[in-house]
C-alpha cells in the first residue's frame, strides 16, 4: 500500500515537472508572428507589424497572474490585462486619425446614443473592423444606420427620393450606396437613388474587393504609427 502511494506521488511529481518545464519553454521561446496570429490580417494591414497594435501589458507574467487571481477572489476591482493589452481605439487612430471624420468616436458618447452604444458599440473600431478576419469590414448588417437616423428629416432634401420616404420604407441599404461611413473618399453625393451603389458591390468591398467609392481620399493611413 505504501509503495503504491509513493509510486503515485512520484508520478504526480514527474507530471508536475514536465508541465512546469513545458511552460517555461513555451514562455521563453520567441515564436514567430506567423505562428501566433489567429487569422489573416485584414485587407490593407498585410504589412503592419504586430507590435503596432499589440502593446505588452503592464507588469511581469507573474504579476499579471497574481492580479487576476486577486480579481477572481474579489480583492481587486478590475481584471488585469494578460500578456498584451486589448487593442484600443487609440491604436487604430494612431494610423487612421482624420480631422474630417464623419462619425467621430466622441459623438457616440452623447447621452442620446446611450442605448445604441450599449447595444451596437459603434464607439469601438473593432465592432466593424475585427482584425485577423482577412476582410476590410466585418460588420455584415449594412442597415445599422437606422440605429441613429430613424428620425432624420431634411428641409431641403436634394435626392430623388426624400430621406424621410426611404426611412419610412426601411430602405436602409441605400445609405451606404450614397455615403461612405467615415467620409474619407472624396466624391460627389449621388442625387439619383436609382444610381446608388448596390448592396452586392458594398459587401464585395467589405470582404476585400475593389472599392465602389472614389479612389481619391482625404487622407491615407500612416504606414508606421508612433508606439
Amino acid at each position: 500500500m505504501r509503495n503504491s502511494r509513493r509510486r503515485r506521488q512520484n508520478i504526480g511529481y514527474l507530471i508536475g515537472m514536465v508541465l512546469g518545464l513545458a511552460s517555461v519553454v513555451i514562455l521563453s521561446v520567441s515564436w514567430g508572428e506567423e505562428y501566433l496570429t489567429p487569422g489573416p490580417s485584414n485587407v490593407g494591414h498585410e504589412n503592419v507589424k504586430c507590435k503596432y497594435c499589440h502593446i505588452s501589458a503592464n507588469g511581469t507574467f507573474r504579476q499579471q497572474i497574481q492580479a487576476n487571481v486577486l480579481y477572481i477572489l474579489e480583492k481587486r476591482p478590475i481584471p488585469a490585462d494578460f500578456g498584451h493589452k486589448d487593442v484600443s481605439n487609440k491604436r487604430c487612430l494612431a494610423c487612421h486619425r482624420r480631422s474630417n471624420e464623419r462619425h467621430p468616436v466622441y459623438r457616440f458618447f452623447e447621452p442620446r446614443y446611450k442605448k445604441v452604444r450599449q447595444r451596437l458599440k459603434p464607439h469601438l473600431c473593432v465592432t466593424c473592423h475585427l482584425e485577423h478576419s482577412g476582410k476590410r469590414v466585418t460588420m455584415t448588417d449594412i442597415s445599422y444606420c437606422q440605429s441613429c437616423h430613424k428620425k432624420l428629416v431634411l428641409k431641403h432634401d436634394p435626392i430623388s427620393i426624400p430621406h424621410h420616404q426611404l426611412i419610412r420604407d426601411q430602405r436602409w441599404q441605400t445609405c451606404l450606396g450614397c455615403h461612405d461611413f467615415h467620409g474619407n473618399h472624396i466624391m460627389e453625393t449621388e442625387k439619383e437613388v436609382a444610381n446608388s451603389i448596390i448592396s452586392k458591390r458594398i459587401f464585395e468591398y467589405f470582404n476585400g474587393g475593389k472599392s465602389p467609392y472614389s479612389k481619391i481620399k482625404h487622407k491615407k493611413a500612416n504606414k508606421e504609427p508612433e508606439l
